[in-house]
């Protein structure tokens, strides 16, 4: 694929090797200001790609260098995912630029066609595993809801980047069937709950009680795998998918 190479002064050398690919959306007025932003050294920001509406792709960092797009994140218990991964901005305003209804602003197919190219180089190039696939919200739950919950995750995993459970997962029993689960209670299927979502990869503590940790730990779950049901709490649809995707292979 067609590359423009627009060199970002943001980056420093990886400690790690390679094995995340993570996806943002730029979440502002346009590709341009977010372009001038990944640039600009005092914002402190990068990204080793963005990929723009009409399906146009820009290199900011070469992928063996530690790009700044991730900050204060976490996976299986690993920090510095800056080193561990690559990252790509997607041009979309997201939460913070809907549209005048309200509506987060859909991404153009052209655009969704141009990254799944791009990313099924990278995976290619890292060998890395589809549940290593990740948005901002997955890695900082607290912080981030980009690519958010009108990403189409669905789609990408038809085109072999990253998994979607109805396809990937329809014969695996659900682990987690039950009541279901509201912030404030503490019982041991809270404990249950939470265990299951470190087993994913997300960074929650296991005390037992459905505090705020958890509620945006259950919220970021529901943008990737029920972008349909965003709420926060653990109704019994969430447990299910929630032991659905605690049992696929993460290697």
């Amino acid at each position: 694929m067609k590359v423009e190479v627009v060199q970002s002064p943001n980056f420093n050398a990886r400690r790690e090797p390679v094995s995340l690919l993570i996806l943002h959306y730029t979440g502002m007025e346009s590709g341009e200001a977010a372009l001038e932003r990944m640039c600009d050294p005092a914002s402190e920001v990068s990204a080793h790609y963005m990929v723009w509406e009409d399906g146009r792709v820009t290199q900011l960092v070469g992928e063996d260098k530690r790009a700044w797009h991730a900050g204060l994140s976490s996976w299986h218990g690993q920090t510095d995912l800056n080193s561990r991964s690559v990252g790509i901005e997607i041009v979309n305003g997201g939460h913070d630029v809907p549209l005048e209804d309200g509506r987060l602003p859909p991404y153009p197919r052209p655009q969704i066609h141009a990254l799944i190219e791009l990313c099924n180089g990278i995976t290619d190039r890292f060998d890395i595993h589809p549940m290593r696939i990740l948005g901002h919200s997955d890695i900082a739950p607290q912080r981030k809801r980009d690519p958010g919950e009108h990403f189409p995750w669905e789609r990408m995993a038809r085109a072999g980047i990253g998994l979607w459970p109805p396809e990937t997962f329809s014969s695996e029993p659900a682990t987690m069937m039950g009541k279901g689960l509201e912030p404030g209670v503490t019982s041991a299927s809270v404990e249950r709950l939470q265990i299951a979502l470190s087993k994913i990869g997300y960074a929650v503590s296991q005390t037992g009680t459905y505090d705020a940790e958890t509620e945006a730990v259950v919220t970021a779950f529901q943008r990737r795998w029920l972008p349909d049901q965003v709420t926060g709490n653990a109704d019994i649809r969430t447990l299910a998918r929630i032991g659905v995707i605690s049992s696929a292979p993460t290697d």
